[in-house]
């Protein structure tokens, strides 16, 4: 290696030992395209003598194949370490290094400029401490430097570098330093750092890197690695409330019963009360079980088995803390969020929220605002597309623990996964439970469904029609209400058409809309079914989440999808209302099987054929199946 020697002496077992007890800084570097970010972390590893020998030989071979700095090294290959990065010279992904100096152990993530990966940005952010916030000197302040700037804010960082990059082309004019200094100082004053450190500096010349330049002699400031040293950042992690997600019940045998997971936050002993948020029960630490043995106190970032004196019914996603300082539980909460996949939000639709160790089906029940995160201007919107942030409350379908993200990343930040693609969507910083969500309780009810049921005579259903305009899933559900009511049995029949000349009045057929429509006949449909009632519902309802959203209401064996296959031109030939036509004219911009998406059916209980079997026949085969159902106790 080279230099790293100077830092390892003989005795290896002694400098990781010394390793273990050094603290760790974990900062990020960003600002816009060009300002020299994957540069300056290069030349600081090279100054610092980080860098190992083969390292050396492939970045002086980068350097001559595919660098940009002529004969001479370029410090930015070490950083960029994708094809298409050092093709275009510039950095897509997130880069993670780890270095280690005398005073500090350092893990920095290097992360892109364009616009277009702000989504990769806001990753390497979540887990930073400090921001290094690159600024050109000839360029000054730029659009993605402010909005990078809020972004850090925003995830929660309250330390800042204002590294004022390649000084060495303005001639180290101090003037144009101190008035990049005082503009970005001025428009940050909004964003509550904490602390703002500027450090004028060459990544190419090395100037106030590691040793203070003699090219700034006007400048009487920290070098940036003396600075990284010796900065102070959040207060310890340690130091905060205990919160331990629980990863995994630990159950081997009958004589063992632990819950096991990484304390993200506090300490905790043998004989220290900690208390269950979900059921407000509480217990008493018996043992910290760890592959080395029990240990006498357990801190954050430890990953440890805890035992307890009690026994308490704790699952998988729960969240132990410390009776005295408990986080929220709560289903509805507001939250800052910020987009990260090119299919744009869609309020009312069913995401996956991932909190800790807890997954729980959510959805954005209003978005407030966006914020404009060029002006930071509060704008009003329906939807976030990629890289946009708003503020937005969400509901649950169950509550979960959390705590202000201010007070605590690890408990309140969350990411939303699309529960059919699996693909993250947005990152979200939980701002504060809302009042509803804590002033509205459950009615106990002496009357329950299976009492009306019982009264009626009949097992509740939900029966629900889907399939495109023109498929002929109204006439088939009026068929099946009209034979199943002549059977003495209590229906009722809720209408795509009929339903939005009332609750659903308000709402168009955008994608967000057509979400909503579903979302509240969804609701609609499990209040009659709690009324012991067989519920037709005769929707196009065009998207698989909102199906499945509307299935998760009921019980299992409650919702019976009904697809009504007929093909496009088959309902296009049909076109009973003139639909069709004026869609193909253009007059319906956003029409199913058109100008919008149909999404059929992938595992439906009945499929009817609805180009080669009358309405009649139709009808009669979802009549027996339901029968059928009755019959065998489905």
């Amino acid at each position: 290696m080279s230099g790293q020697s100077e830092l390892i002496s003989d005795d290896i077992l002694a400098y990781l030992k010394a390793q273990e007890h050094k603290g760790m800084l974990r900062f990020i570097t960003c600002g816009s395209v060009d300002d020299g970010k994957s540069s300056l972390i290069g030349r600081l590893l090279w100054d610092s003598k980080l860098i190992f020998d083969d390292q050396l030989a492939t970045l002086a071979a980068d350097s001559k194949r595919v660098g940009t700095q002529g004969d001479n090294i370029d410090y930015a290959l070490l950083l960029d370490g994708l094809q298409a990065e050092r093709e275009q010279g510039i950095t897509i992904d997130v880069a993670y290094r780890y270095f280690s100096t005398d005073k500090r152990k350092f893990i920095v993530a290097d992360t892109p400029g364009h616009e277009q990966y702000t989504r990769n940005m806001v990753t390497g952010a979540s887990t930073a401490e400090l921001a290094v916030i690159l600024v050109d000197a000839r360029k000054g302040i730029l659009t993605q430097t402010r909005r990078h700037s809020f972004l850090v804010s925003l995830v929660g960082i309250r330390k800042v570098v204002l590294a004022v990059n390649k000084m060495d082309l303005v001639a180290y004019a101090a003037s144009t330093f101190h008035s990049i200094r005082e503009q970005y100082e001025a428009f940050a004053s909004q964003l509550g750092f904490e602390d703002i450190t500027s450090i004028p500096l060459s990544a190419l010349k090395g100037d106030n890197i590691i040793e203070p330049s003699a090219n700034t002699p006007w400048y009487s400031g920290p070098t940036l690695m003396d600075h990284l040293e010796t900065v102070e950042v959040f207060k310890s992690e340690i130091e905060k409330p205990f919160r331990l997600p629980v990863q995994w019940v630990n159950r081997p045998n009958l004589d063992f019963r632990g819950f096991s997971g990484t304390i993200v936050s506090g300490r905790v002993r043998p004989g220290d009360d900690i208390a269950v948020p979900s059921s407000g029960r509480t217990g008493r630490v018996k043992a910290i079980v760890t592959m080395d043995g029990d240990l006498d106190i357990a801190v954050a970032g430890q990953a440890v088995t805890l035992t307890l004196e009690d026994e308490i019914d704790i699952s998988r996603g729960e969240v132990l803390a410390a009776p005295l300082a408990r986080p929220d539980y709560a289903d509805q909460f507001e939250a800052k969020l910020v987009w990260m996949h090119e299919d744009h939000l869609l309020p009312g639709r069913s995401y996956l929220l991932k909190i800790g160790s807890c997954s729980v089906p959510a959805q954005v029940s209003d978005l407030k605002y966006k914020i404009n995160i060029n002006t930071f201007e509060h704008e009003p919107g329906k939807t976030l597309e990629l890289n946009e942030v708003g503020v937005c409350n969400l509901s649950l379908s169950k509550p979960v623990s959390f705590d202000p993200y201010k007070d605590n990343r690890a408990t309140g930040g969350f990411i939303l996964v699309d529960r059919f693609s699996h693909a993250t969507v947005a990152a979200g910083m939980i701002e504060f439970a809302l009042r509803r969500a804590t002033n509205i309780h459950w009615q106990a009810l002496d009357v329950d469904k299976r009492g009306r049921a019982a009264h009626m005579g009949q097992i509740p259903r939900v029966l629900w029609f889907t399939g495109l305009s023109g498929s002929g899933k109204s006439t088939v559900a009026n068929l099946v209400e009209k034979r199943l009511l002549s059977m003495g049995k209590h229906t009722y029949l809720l209408d795509g058409d009929n339903v939005r000349h009332g609750l659903n009045k308000d709402l168009g057929f955008t994608d967000t809309d057509r979400v909503e429509n579903i979302r509240r006949v969804g609701e609609v449909s499990k209040l009659f079914l709690d009324a012991g009632m067989i519920v037709l519902v005769s929707f196009i309802s065009p998207f698989r989440s909102e199906r499945r959203m509307a299935r998760e209401l009921m019980d299992e064996g409650e919702f019976l999808e009904v697809y009504v296959n007929t093909p496009l031109e088959v309902c296009e030939q049909r076109d009973p209302k003139g639909l069709y036509k004026k869609a193909r004219a253009g007059e319906l911009p956003n029409f199913t099987g058109i100008g919008s998406e149909y999404q059929p059916p992938e595992n439906p209980e009945l499929v009817l054929d609805g180009a080669g079997q009358t309405p009649e026949v139709l009808a009669e085969q979802v009549v027996q199946t339901l029968l059928e159902l009755e019959r065998t106790g489905g």
